[in-house]
């Protein structure tokens, strides 16, 4: 593990008695896949993603000093209004992590509100949002605490501090683009902390829009976690991890050059790739769906009748990210509508474009 010494609170913070912060941060969707993780939380090999808009998870974080520091985390959690006990394991070794560099989680009782904008466990990545989200409101009350810190160094922290709650949730901070993990030909880029694309991005990028098909709705039948484990000992890691670092290269001058035939082929090879990783992982799993299937199937006939610049990504999961241009929006809707929701459960899709990254509320 390496030396993080840098994110760790040096100077003695005032600690307020109580009150509370709100915010919302988004899920994020890979282009180039992280799949494989070493301890504690780091990446395999190096990510870059869109930021979403629309799907997020807002949190409150309520707080109140107590008399004595406590020997043990004290805090509630509601999801959607209601108590929500099954997810308090997942806080609880959040804050486990996270308290070395964040020293005033003993002196609080926190209550943390949280709701999504989409299903959870559904494929979207909401321990992304939520775990951001999170983050974000602790960072937000240390900077309230600590006025030297800069926006700058609250947001690396985040980051970082995300991160350690779920490792895409990192990607989520900042957007409309986001690397995480440590590539040479990235500036600034690193396995602890995610940063924005450092380089100029194209215009075809602008506004990119991603209507995400809910293929199923259902709980996935493997946690993401899982998954990442299986890559220890995997017959393809290694090629894996190579293939992910020269995709990532191939990507950057992509989002640089605008060059959407490119990034087609890209993003679409990636989203395989994930998923022929977990068919031959041991045990082996499939999260695909026969509409997964039907969908890239649908997209594929478009794009070759069209010359649309339309293509697909997807998650650890069934559903189907519908990546286009912008100006392509109005046609491309006509599309989905006509031929690709009644391969919906239930109808439902949603409109997301990329966006901007966490904030107060």
């Amino acid at each position: 593990m390496g030396d993080y010494s840098q994110f760790i609170t040096k100077k003695s913070l005032t600690i307020p008695e109580k009150g509370s912060i709100s915010c919302k941060s988004p899920s994020n969707i890979a282009l180039v896949k992280y799949w494989g993780k070493r301890p504690v939380q780091l990446p395999e090999n190096p990510s870059i993603s869109f930021t979403l808009d629309m799907c997020t998870t807002e949190t409150t974080l309520r707080y109140e000093k107590l008399e004595n520091i406590s020997e043990d985390f004290q805090f509630e959690l509601f999801f959607e209004n209601e108590p929500k006990p099954d997810f308090k394991p997942k806080i609880q070794s959040f804050f486990q992590r996270i308290a070395i560099y964040v020293p005033f989680l003993k002196d609080y009782k926190f209550i943390i509100e949280t709701s999504n904008t989409f299903p959870h466990s559904s494929g979207i990545a909401s321990s992304a949002s939520g775990m951001s989200a999170l983050a974000y409101c602790l960072m937000q009350l240390e900077k309230e605490m600590n006025s030297e810190m800069t926006d700058e160094e609250c947001i690396q922290k985040t980051s970082f501090l995300s991160r350690l709650g779920s490792g895409s949730a990192s990607r989520s901070i900042e957007g409309p683009i986001t690397v995480w993990g440590s590539h040479k030909d990235i500036e600034g880029s690193d396995d602890a902390y995610a940063i924005k694309f450092p380089y100029t991005v194209h215009n075809n990028f602008t506004n990119y829009q991603d209507t995400i098909l809910l293929v199923d709705k259902g709980e996935k039948q493997v946690s993401s976690s899982v998954g990442h484990d299986l890559m220890h000992g995997h017959p393809f890691s290694s090629e894996r991890f190579n293939q992910a670092n020269t995709n990532i290269l191939a990507l950057k001058d992509i989002l640089i050059s605008g060059d959407l035939d490119a990034f087609i082929e890209i993003v679409e090879s990636e989203a395989l790739t994930l998923h022929a990783m977990m068919m031959t992982s041991l045990p082996y799993f499939i999260l695909m769906k026969p509409n997964t299937l039907s969908v890239i199937n649908k997209i594929w006939e478009y794009r070759k009748e069209t010359g649309s610049k339309v293509c697909f990504t997807l998650d650890a999961g069934a559903n189907v990210h519908v990546l286009y241009p912008d100006v392509e929006k109005d046609q491309v809707m006509d599309f989905i509508k006509s031929e690709l929701v009644v391969y919906c459960q239930k109808g439902q899709y949603i409109c997301d474009k990329i966006g901007l990254g966490a904030k107060l509320l």
